[in-house]
């Protein structure tokens, strides 16, 4: 309950931090349940950790050069700890030198961004399947749904935000089928999310593990692939290379941005090769500052029917 005193810290990185750069990429869709934020200073998430459920609350305070961090919840000891990795002070961008006045005008916006590490690995997993192959929006009502139906309300001050922590593996693995269809999740992502959910233990062992080891073990799952893979390397690991290749929109925007025309994903390998190391370091840069091509073409509408894709 929220009135239970928190545990408490207070960070204070090492370089500046912009915490809402960094911890926004936490957030699924602007109505996620597990995450709230006033825009501004404050950040709230609802998780599900190894030791339990958490509420999060962190709180810039840039003219202190300091994050203050609130946890309730069984989960509050761990996620406290884990801290400095979750706000990217183990990110290490030595040797990283821009190559295109676009990402050197990005990284001098953003020097207080790094690459984040949550440590949390199913729990970045699950949503990043059921946004394969669909639209963002889409994704997000669907999680959005399946979160609502099936999670944990959260404790503490989440109480109060009516947050939702996301739902425990064995849940997941429980839902029936016509509620995944019912949310506008196919079989196709609905099953690699069961599998991932069974799994759950030897894929949160890739924490720590080599980059490519770890993303080697993602992509053992069936239905999770290259982009699925990378997607949770550098929200989970911290990975500053996992760029995301396969995604709909990442080559074209960061060729457009690079070069002034869209590429495919061999062409964004081959520009972003003198950033090896660093490549989705390059991409989260270019989303931060909105170097995105213009978008055209009518709005997307959610579909009101069942789908039948196959």
């Amino acid at each position: 309950m929220s009135e239970v005193a928190p545990l408490t810290r207070t960070v204070r990185p090492a370089r500046p931090l912009q915490l809402g750069a960094v911890v926004s990429t936490f957030r699924r869709g602007g109505g996620d349940p597990t995450s709230w934020t006033d825009r501004g200073r404050t950040w709230v998430f609802a998780w599900r950790v190894p030791t339990g459920l958490v509420t999060l609350r962190l709180v810039d305070h840039p003219g202190l050069g300091e994050v203050a961090a609130e946890a309730w919840g069984e989960g509050a000891e761990w996620v406290l700890d884990r801290l400095p990795h979750l706000l990217g002070e183990h990110d290490d961008d030595s040797g990283f030198e821009p190559h295109h006045d676009v990402v050197a005008q990005a990284y001098r916006r953003f020097d207080g961004w790094r690459v984040p590490a949550s440590g949390l690995v199913v729990q970045a997993l699950i949503p990043t399947i059921i946004e394969q192959r669909v639209t963002g929006k889409e994704a997000f009502a669907a999680y959005r749904t399946l979160v609502r139906r099936n999670g944990t309300p959260a404790p503490g001050v989440g109480a109060a935000l009516h947050l939702v922590a996301p739902p425990d593996p064995r849940t997941w693995a429980l839902i029936p089928s016509w509620e995944w269809l019912r949310a506008g999740v196919d079989g196709a992502r609905s099953r690699p999310v069961v599998t991932a959910a069974s799994r759950a233990g030897r894929l949160e062992g890739v924490v720590g593990m080599p980059p490519i080891e770890a993303r080697r073990r993602l992509e053992s799952v069936p239905g999770v692939g290259r982009w699925t893979a990378n997607e949770v390397a550098h929200r989970a690991l911290g990975d500053a290379d996992a760029v995301s290749f396969g995604d709909y929109h990442v080559a074209k925007n960061i060729g457009w941005a690079l070069t002034g025309s869209p590429v495919d994903d061999d062409g964004l390998a081959e520009l972003l090769e003198p950033y090896a190391g660093h490549r989705y370091r390059v991409q989260r840069l270019l989303e931060l500052s909105g170097a995105m091509r213009p978008r055209r073409g009518p709005r997307f509408t959610l579909p009101t029917h069942l789908p039948g894709r196959s």
